[in-house]
């Protein structure tokens, strides 16, 4: 008889690839025509699908109705995605990308993230109430981190390639991979104080000498200086055997392309048994092993990597919307909610730009203010946030176990509870929203521009134009219509109209008025055009009319010398030219060709008829060949050129 297997295992697997099954469908329209990020997406999804609403994800039954357990599932989830993300994240940067712009990311991972930490201390110290100073250096040095999961929902996809110029895409993931492993130095001064020093009494015996030892040897020593190092040598290991694996055909496609992601499950696992920093080793093993650019130009065109990007993505953000405290944020002991909320607006408003732009001069990569901006905004909080939340929930519960659970530690982990997850949940949210926030607010005023103008434009009657009352005749729009170069003429002449006429080179166009500018030209003092080509020179020998001697104009150079006007007009054809004009019969009577006959010739007792040819040098070299030709030869290869 078949029964209902109605268990968690099988909701959860069909909630879950039901949902990405049915986002996978229109996930291009929503993240590339809405920009909406998967991230804020699958938060949402995760809410709906939680005990708050369909109860379909279980996840205090999954941790077997422990909170406890479910912290760890927490914890080893938010380490899983980001060493994945991480080794990724250090793959898709150039070769010796750490070593060349070092400058740029110690700028940002020291005086960024130090003023990034004081700023977000500060503020919460200042909103929530009966919180001393050191929860508040705690609490803040979790949300320091810039998250490299949102962050890659910025800097990838169809919007970053329009807006986010190269440079500044790949120091924004450089930042977000080594900031998340530098977030340990923050975090444990704090921790180390509270734990020796304390407020009121009940600290571990050592004091402040004790707790500053404990940050230098184990946190710098032990934890970010062992990480790098691991992390580098495992990665240079991993290169240096895959290149060995390839060049004997060792390794097929598919263990080549996953090769990055197992590498990274590797470097979480093996880092963890030994205690360090796993996530900072990620990142430095995931920049080694692409330390050639080799590994990186093989897979740059598979999609392997951001299909498990995309996976973790997805399920990481869901698990966080089911897990996430929401009641928590209206009814806690910590903070009221209206002092929640404008501290969540002050922290991403103020927690990165303020240092970013002070900064930006010094980065070369942040070429303008309004980069500065973007790069100050987008400083998202997410994953993270809540990995180091659950690994200062771990040694605040280390501080308590076997004796009375101390007056100054007490509210701790509710005050970090309640405002790390509230500001990865504004964070997410506002992040999510402003870029297609950003784009409807441009597109709403053009929208409604182009709205009013078409209705004023509906709105005025049509009045018809009609040709004989203009006093236009009909066969001259016909003509215009059908022949371009006349319709241009008329544009010409009414551009003329309006302004007089540029010269071209700085030289005037001889028309009908060419007396009056060759008299212009010879009374004008010598200037040279700005605008004339220094290698032009002027093609041929001028043709004195009958009876006249060949002048220069005042004591200009050959270059300005003037070549006498042709009669053929270069707006009609020389047929036309040569119908236009009564042709001169020479000596033995026979008419005279256009070219020849000196039509259009001032009189005998004024100064020469001159038009103007320009020639560059190159082009003059074979005119100059033809001093014995006749001047007919010389217009048909003018004619030509």
């Amino acid at each position: 008889m078949p029964t209902l297997e109605v268990v968690n295992f099988n909701i959860v697997c069909a909630t879950l690839g039901g949902f990405i099954t049915l986002f996978g469908l229109v996930s291009y329209l929503l993240k590339e025509r809405f920009y909406l990020s998967e991230a804020l997406i699958s938060l949402i999804a995760g809410l709906i699908f939680s005990p708050h609403a369909t109860n379909l994800i279980k996840p205090l039954e999954f941790a077997l109705n422990s909170q406890a357990n479910l912290d760890t599932i927490t914890l080893y989830f938010t380490r899983l995605v980001l060493g994945v993300q991480l080794v990724l994240a250090g793959v898709q940067l150039p070769s010796k990308y750490l070593w060349t712009e070092w400058k740029s990311l110690a700028l940002l991972l020291g005086p960024g993230m130090a003023g990034m930490w004081i700023c977000t201390s500060l503020l919460i110290w200042g909103l929530v109430p009966n919180l001393s100073f050191l929860h508040a250096l705690a609490i803040g040095a979790s949300v320091t981190p810039t998250d490299p999961v949102l962050s890659n929902s910025i800097v990838k996809g169809k919007f970053a390639d329009k807006n986010i110029p190269k440079e500044l895409q790949k120091i924004i993931i450089a930042e977000s991979g080594a900031n998340d492993g530098l977030g340990y130095p923050f975090l444990f001064l704090p921790l180390y104080l509270i734990k020796y020093v304390g407020e009121h009494g009940g600290a571990v015996p050592g004091g402040g000498g004790k707790a500053i030892g404990a940050w230098f040897g184990e946190t710098i020593g032990y934890t970010i200086l062992l990480s790098i190092a691991y992390g580098a040598v495992v990665g240079w290991l991993a290169k240096e055997l895959l290149h060995w694996a390839e060049e004997r055909k060792y390794v097929d496609r598919e263990s080549f392309l996953v090769f990055a992601i197992t590498l990274a499950l590797f470097i979480v696992g093996s880092v963890g048994m030994i205690g360090s920093d796993d996530v900072l080793a990620c990142f430095i093993a995931g920049n080694t092993f692409t330390w050639d650019d080799w590994f990186r130009l093989e897979t740059l065109d598979d999609s392997l990597q951001p299909t498990i990007d995309m996976l973790l993505n997805v399920s990481v953000f869901v698990w966080f919307g089911a897990v996430c405290p929401w009641y928590s944020f209206v009814n806690n002991s910590v903070i009221p909610i209206y002092r929640l909320i404008p501290l969540g607006i002050l922290v991403l408003l103020l927690r990165r730009l303020p240092i970013v732009f002070l900064l930006h001069k010094k980065i070369p990569q942040i070429e303008e203010v309004r980069q500065a901006l973007f790069v100050g905004f987008f400083g998202p909080i997410g994953v993270s946030a809540i990995f180091y939340l659950y690994i200062s929930l771990q040694f605040v519960n280390g501080i308590t176990e076997g004796s009375p659970m101390r007056q100054d530690v007490s509210s701790l982990a509710e005050a970090m509870t309640v405002v790390i997850w509230f500001l990865a949940i504004c964070s997410n949210i506002v992040h999510g929203l402003s870029v297609p926030l950003g784009k409807f607010g441009i597109w709403l005023p053009r929208t409604i521009s182009n709205a009013v103008s078409n209705e004023r434009g509906a709105s005025e009657p049509s009045t018809p134009i009609h040709l004989r009352e203009h006093g236009v005749p009909e066969e001259r729009i016909i003509s215009r219509l059908f022949n371009p170069r006349s319709a241009m003429r008329s544009r010409e002449t009414s551009r003329s109209r309006q302004s007089p006429p540029r010269p071209l080179f700085g030289i005037k166009r001889l028309g009908h008025h060419v007396r009056n500018d060759v008299e212009e030209a010879a009374d004008a003092p010598s200037k040279e055009s700005i605008s004339a080509p220094k290698d032009a020179r002027i093609i041929g020998k001028p043709i004195p009319s009958r009876g006249l001697k060949l002048t220069s104009i005042g004591s200009r150079s050959p270059q300005h010398s003037v070549t006498p006007i042709s009669p053929v007009s270069p707006r009609f054809p020389r047929s036309r030219a040569a119908s236009r004009s009564p042709q001169r019969r020479d000596a033995s009577g026979r008419p005279g060709s256009p070219a020849r006959s000196g039509i259009g010739t001032p009189p005998t007792n004024g100064p020469p008829l001159t038009g103007r040819s320009i020639r560059f040098g190159d082009e003059t070299a074979e005119m100059d060949e033809l001093p014995g030709r006749g001047n007919q030869e010389r217009d048909d290869l003018r004619n030509q050129r």
